[in-house]
């Protein structure tokens, strides 16, 4: 353990000095319980490096003994701050949108950033609950579990999968609280339909498969899911600048889940459902925020993703004024807006590039030449769009915070799960 503290100081100390390179610097924290039931709160940073890097890595996962009112959970965000010397730096805070934290980060002058992939998960489960998809899943999920909860079953699903030509794969179960777990588990059974049918034959069962209707429900719900699978997972990204490809991202569900002619009842069911819980949600993103990120990112200045009023709005030519222009809100000051705007219609005169291409090596070719939105550019796409960076750290915790292991001091659980994660960052480097 000696060594252990020696090298986490020496690992601490250099990424202190990083951050004291480093103007802006966004925040994700989320709590989570040990199996000894002790509570931590695990913090990430994330900034654009001065060669326009993504950089980002695990802060602290500290242990905490209070309830997690806002005010506590306040002064534990502005503590880890404060040990980082990073409070003068620090924009966003990401987190879930449970109303504690939501509270919790209205009382510090930071902004606040929802989490979007768990936003877009909780729409698609609010809208399963009100579907006809609901007997369908059911009798999947009972399906899944007859082979699941059986050595002997699965083994004669392998044998089918075998005697088909089929790839030899168990199948999932969906659990709530997993991302995209319900596709997986549907995707797997429609692939392997034929190889249950043909096994629960040389069984006795009390099962009630799907239905020949039942199973076209399957298969398009599988349609309906997928691109909701894509956002999610784009959105989840470290390696890569998310936040202003959140209202792409959001604009893209929209678009697929418009109802067309050929759609059943309960398809349209479904989409309207998801659309108008997704649009309620939305309303409480840091939007202001979240366009702004949008157009800095060369891919997307043009606001395509954003109504037509929106963009007019934001695009507007007339005589500066407060807040007419999401970049000019962005400024620091009121008094740069007669610098920003030219600076505004330079930038919007360059061509937008390909989806493909990479916003940051945009910025790092262009920077001189757009010196005064480089800098907004540094500070509003480093934010993450999810919480999934901190939940990762979790992951290690789970790990280390074994049940033989739940004895550990929180001291050395944060020193263990920091270096974990520093360590792998510096051999990927």
């Amino acid at each position: 353990m000696t060594k252990i503290h020696e090298l986490y100081e020496n690992k601490k100390e250099k990424r202190k000095e990083v951050l004291a390179q480093v103007n802006h610097i966004a925040l994700t924290g989320d709590h989570w319980t040990s199996v000894s039931n002790n509570n931590y709160l695990g913090v990430t940073a994330h900034f654009i490096s001065d060669t326009w890097e993504l950089k980002s890595f695990a802060l602290t996962i500290l242990k905490t003994e209070e309830r997690h009112f806002a005010e506590a959970c306040k002064e534990q965000f502005l503590s880890v701050a404060r040990k980082w010397d990073i409070e003068g730096k620090t924009t966003t805070i990401g987190t879930d949108s449970a109303r504690n934290m939501v509270a919790a980060i209205r009382l510090t002058r930071y902004e606040h950033m929802n989490g979007v992939a768990h936003m877009v998960q909780r729409s698609v489960t609010v809208s399963l609950a009100d579907s006809g998809f609901v007997n369908a899943l059911v009798k999947a999920r009972k399906v899944v579990g007859h082979f699941k909860h059986s050595p002997a079953n699965a083994a004669e699903l392998q044998a089918q999968q075998v005697s088909l030509g089929k790839k030899q794969e168990p199948l999932i179960q969906d659990v709530p609280t997993r991302w995209n777990l319900t596709l997986e588990m549907v995707k797997r059974v429609s692939r392997n339909k034929e190889a249950v049918i043909a096994a629960l034959d040389n069984q006795e069962h009390k099962l009630v498969l799907p239905t020949a209707a039942e199973w076209d429900k399957l298969q398009r719900l599988e349609t309906l899911l997928e691109p909701c699978r894509y956002v999610t997972e784009l959105l989840g990204g470290e390696a890569y600048v998310s936040c202003s490809v959140v209202l792409p991202s959001l604009c893209h569900l929209r678009l697929k889940m418009e109802a067309c002619d050929e759609d059943p009842a309960y398809v349209v069911r479904f989409k309207t459902k998801f659309k108008e819980d997704l649009a309620s949600r939305q309303e409480q993103l840091n939007n202001a925020w979240l366009q702004i990120a949008t157009v800095l990112d060369p891919r997307f200045k043009d606001l395509k993703c954003l109504p037509k009023t929106d963009r007019e709005e934001t695009h507007d030519d007339g005589p500066p004024r407060k807040k007419i222009s999401l970049l000019q809100m962005g400024s620091d000051s009121e008094s740069e807006d007669e610098e920003v705007q030219p600076a505004i219609q330079r930038y919007r005169a360059e061509p937008t590039i390909k989806l493909e291409d990479c916003p940051l090596r945009w910025w790092a070719s262009h920077s001189g030449a757009h010196e005064k939105l480089a800098s907004l550019a540094h500070k509003y796409l480093a934010t993450p769009a999810t919480t999934v960076p901190c939940e990762r750290l979790f992951s290690v915790a789970g790990h280390i915070v074994n049940k033989k292991r739940s004895a550990l001091l929180s001291e050395n659980v944060n020193k263990l799960v920091c270096l974990s994660n520093w360590l792998k960052d510096d051999e990927a480097q």
